[in-house]
């Protein structure tokens, strides 16, 4: 699974260097050493490599110098962003339409949100919210699945009264609930809202293709705003600012692990889920400016942009990207390390039993 994901980064870089008219030696499925060369044409090679990760793409001059004629590193800036920043768009693109067609073979939830726990004393309670009741509507607006709706509404009308429509086993129901202070059972204070837990409506729907393919698009937006929130939360949780994210930091081992708890336990529909969560993180990660990645190399191409094309001296570059990719390497032995720890203690990827 992380090889395809691999290879489509790749394949990414390759096609956008290709578009925009940089050099490109070499385009290997797998990574060396090479096995045989499939084919050359237009100057590419494309290669057979015996490492099944993935692939790689080697531009003009990397091998010989290091920095070629016609390579990525002698390109304009803004050409450098574009195959930058194609790999990891690559992986999103992947991550949308695994989502859609998932969408579009087993269904998309039915319009309403799901009230999966009313808290006592609170606004909820009082309005006479059950637990499985479907809200339909909220302050005279359709919720459909469009979730984050409901937050919003009631943090814009503090002390309103709102007119709901929930559907309540086979009947339909009017009632009214004013957004308000509540206390959790945990004793977390809020200063304006409903006082329930929500999620989407369980029934599933048959919908058309166009209509999957919309809900795969909003479904990955709204999973990689999870993603940011949960990385800005581990990132808060290492300096102190907030409680650490249940769960860690896993490598390849515990991806390979998981991939396997997750087929088990949810067959192919499961699989695919799982490869559209590592490539949407994939996607993430690669953005990020840590040296060695994609966002590090765009982060120079930046520079050099607002430089008005003067370059940052390649030596520079290159021992940044040395030291960080030498810093990457360590970390996943590290990671690596606790991955097989865990594993040789029985600890599963997925947590439970």
């Amino acid at each position: 699974m992380l090889g395809l994901l691999v290879l489509v980064h790749e394949l990414g870089h390759f096609l956008t260097a290709v578009w925009l008219g940089i050099k490109v030696d070499e385009f290997g499925l797998g990574y060396p050493p090479r096995a045989l060369t499939l084919f050359e044409r237009n100057g590419v090679k494309y290669t057979l490599n015996w490492l099944p990760i993935g692939g790689f793409v080697r531009f003009g001059g990397e091998g010989e110098t290091l920095y070629g004629v016609g390579s990525l590193s002698q390109a304009a800036p803004w050409k450098k962003i574009l195959v930058l920043v194609a790999g990891p768009l690559m992986n999103l693109v992947l991550a949308f339409l695994i989502f859609g067609a998932l969408f579009a073979f087993k269904g998309i939830p039915a319009d309403g949100a799901r009230i999966d726990k009313v808290y006592p004393n609170t606004p909820a309670a009082a309005a006479g919210f059950q637990s499985g009741d479907i809200m339909l509507e909220l302050g005279n607006r359709a919720i459909g699945r469009n979730l984050s709706l409901i937050g919003q509404i009631g943090r814009r009308n503090p002390g309103v009264a709102l007119p709901v429509l929930v559907q309540r086993g086979e009947q339909q129901l009017r009632l009214s609930v004013t957004p308000g202070p509540w206390v959790d059972e945990q004793g977390k204070a809020y200063e304006v809202g409903f006082g329930f837990s929500y999620g989407a409506n369980p029934q599933i729907v048959q919908a058309s293709l166009p209509t999957a393919m919309a809900t795969g698009f909003s479904y990955t937006w709204e999973v990689l705003g999870r993603f940011v929130g949960g990385l800005g939360q581990m990132i808060g949780g290492w300096f102190g600012l907030n409680p650490a994210p249940p769960g860690g930091v896993t490598g390849v081992v515990g991806i390979a692990r998981g991939t396997g708890e997750v087929i088990q336990r949810d067959g192919l529909v499961g699989f695919l889920q799982w490869t559209a969560l590592i490539s949407l993180n994939l996607f993430l990660v690669n953005l990020l400016p840590i040296p060695a990645l994609d966002g590090s190399h765009i982060m120079f191409s930046l520079i050099e942009l607002a430089r008005r094309g003067k370059k940052i001296p390649p030596e520079k570059e290159a021992m940044v990207h040395a030291v960080g990719f030498m810093m990457l390497m360590g970390l996943m032995v590290i990671i690596t390390v606790s991955d097989v720890a865990n594993w040789i203690g029985g600890a599963p990827v997925l947590g439970g039993q």
